[in-house]
């Protein structure tokens, strides 16, 4: 342990002793290993890492924050996904910005979380903030708006992380940081002709009854109990669903490493449940969470500079 005043131990965003005592640290999802990769000469400047579901999302992200940040990329020279032949994940790093996929869900998302931790750890990497950068269901909000989560919340309404751990019931507090949240809503210009809206958020299990849609295969509520479930919810302050948030939050706490969750919404769930948006409008859309996030991050590295 390292006493008062001194830097926190190499392997700062890992809470599991055996991970030091072996031999090679397999990240198996990301197709990486301590034997055959130098974590710290490739991630050791890491500052920022964002996260999203869709592959091809996460390399727009990529792209964009490179011409962004002004870490130019040759217009010859595509960008490498670094987990190679891995078929879960990709990764993609420009300057000290990392941007991997997740998939969908608190499962997947929780795999490719738990790999990052590891690999930043073995990169001795301080200081980094993770942006969970995804689409959601607004609930009350106007499709195009980006909602900076303010508490993220089970399907039970409660800020908790479940898990069932050698058969026993875990659960975890899901706390996201306030003031880096707070930062981010407020670093945005006056002129921005989207909304960026602080709320909360419902993490949810499933695409369809959990957020109490009523076009999924299998329906057991009628459309009357979904109205009075969304009303009940806007008036507690949730202006969103998405399906991460929770585990994200609850993570990113114990290992004591800054996250926000940045979303934008598809559609107003108070409206529809499906999305009808031309996939024009929706691509658009979907750049906005990036472009919210590439705001805070030039702000941070201006200061850092100064």
């Amino acid at each position: 342990m390292a006493s008062e005043g001194e830097d926190s131990p190499k392997l700062r965003y890992v809470q599991n002793p055996y991970i030091e005592t072996m031999d090679e640290d397999i990240l198996f999802h990301l197709n990486m290993s301590t034997k055959t990769h130098n974590f710290k000469e490739l991630f050791g400047d890491v500052k920022f890492v964002c996260i999203g579901g869709s592959p091809s999302r996460m390399l727009t992200v990529a792209k964009y924050l490179a011409q962004e940040l002004s870490y130019h990329v040759p217009s010859n020279f595509e960008l490498t996904n670094m987990t190679k032949s891995s078929d879960r994940f990709v990764l993609y790093k420009v300057g000290p910005v990392i941007s991997a996929s997740h998939g969908v869900g608190v499962p997947s998302m929780s795999v490719l979380l738990l790999e990052l931790l590891k690999l930043l750890s073995h990169a001795e990497a301080k200081d980094v903030t993770l942006f969970r950068l995804g689409t959601s269901g607004g609930i009350g909000v106007e499709p195009g708006t980006v909602v900076v989560t303010s508490e993220p919340l089970n399907g039970l309404g409660m800020p908790k992380y479940e898990q069932i751990i050698l058969g026993e019931r875990v659960t975890s507090e899901a706390v996201l940081d306030e003031e880096l949240g707070d930062s981010i809503k407020n670093c945005q210009p006056a002129d921005l002709d989207f909304d960026v809206v602080r709320g909360k958020t419902i993490c949810a299990n499933d695409f369809y009854q959990e957020q109490g849609r009523v076009d999924g295969a299998i329906c057991n509520h009628t459309e009357e109990d979904k109205f009075r479930y969304l009303e009940k919810l806007q008036k507690l302050g949730v202006r969103n669903f998405e399906m991460e948030c929770v585990a994200l939050a609850a993570i990113t706490r114990k290992v004591k490493l800054k996250a926000a969750v940045v979303c934008v919404t598809l559609l107003n769930r108070m409206k529809g449940d499906q999305v009808t948006t031309p996939h024009s409008t929706l691509t658009e859309y979907e750049k906005r969470p990036a472009m919210v996030v590439a705001r805070y991050m030039l702000n941070e590295l201006q200061r850092q500079q100064n």
